[in-house]
């Protein structure tokens, strides 16, 4: 008999693209619930029953002091032990734009010991023009390097270069230090990078914030936590593309 994935999709005052993930993983086959982060610290054992955990993107509380600071220490805080025991178990966990930014600062990613997560060895920063990008962008997915391939389990057999939109005024991705970004290459830890539509790696606007290295989506070493700037819940049907009319359907990653 096939089990069916339950996914949670994690949601707070703020987080404005909970449905349209919610709708990405019901597309995908997944059973989805959008439950408040509130109604998870009352009751930390409803995590036990899913199978992914999903932090949509979104402003949450207003993105005061730094986007996503807030809801990652209130994860940090009141659900750290439970999330951790979640990945222990083989689960997955996935971030993106707003959710990205809690993954990585609650330390969750990167994570590049492999170790019990807490260690802050990056930050998400203001895109080097100071504005807010809303538009599509090119990802090529990253092989791996140093012999080795990539790890992340979100993302075997998509294409080596996909479309999807971004929309962030804090995606600028930054490591702490050469160490850091060294070991997320050697451990096969970057996912995505932006690129052209060839799949080169070049800098603005394909590259739109200024991310270090063009990164833009990493996982952490076990490659089921996977975090990203853009938006691939935006992009699941190829009528969601703005040019579906005018070219090739296969030109797009949407399913249709």
């Amino acid at each position: 008999m096939k089990k069916t994935v339950k996914t949670i999709i994690l949601r707070t005052a703020g987080t404005n693209c909970d449905k349209e993930t919610a709708y990405a993983f019901q597309r995908a086959g997944s059973k989805v619930d959008l439950i408040h982060v509130n109604a998870l610290k009352k009751n930390k054992r409803v995590l036990e029953e899913y199978h992914v955990i999903a932090i949509p993107g979104g402003f949450t509380y207003g993105d005061d002091v730094a986007s996503g600071r807030i809801l990652a220490n209130e994860l940090r805080s009141s659900l750290k032990r439970q999330i951790e025991r979640f990945v222990s178990q083989g689960k997955l966990v996935v971030g993106i734009c707003n959710g990205f930014q809690v993954l990585v600062k609650m330390g969750l990613l990167p994570n590049t010991g492999g170790a019990k997560s807490g260690n802050i060895e990056a930050t998400l920063s203001l895109n080097d023009s100071g504005q807010f990008y809303d538009r599509w962008v090119y990802l090529k997915r990253d092989g791996g390097s140093e012999g080795k391939r990539q790890v992340c389990v979100w993302t075997r057999n998509i294409p080596e270069v996909i479309n999807i939109p971004i929309a962030h005024a804090e995606g600028k991705f930054i490591p702490r230090n050469g160490k850091v970004l060294d070991a997320l290459k050697k451990n096969g830890q970057i996912v995505f990078r932006y690129s052209d539509k060839k799949g080169a790696l070049t800098g603005y606007p394909d590259n739109p914030n200024g991310s270090v290295d063009n990164i833009a989506g990493i996982c952490d070493p076990s490659g089921r936590i996977l975090g990203m700037m853009p938006h691939p819940e935006r992009h699941i049907t190829y009528l969601q593309h703005p040019n579906w009319r005018r070219t090739d359907i296969d030109d797009h990653m949407g399913i249709g």
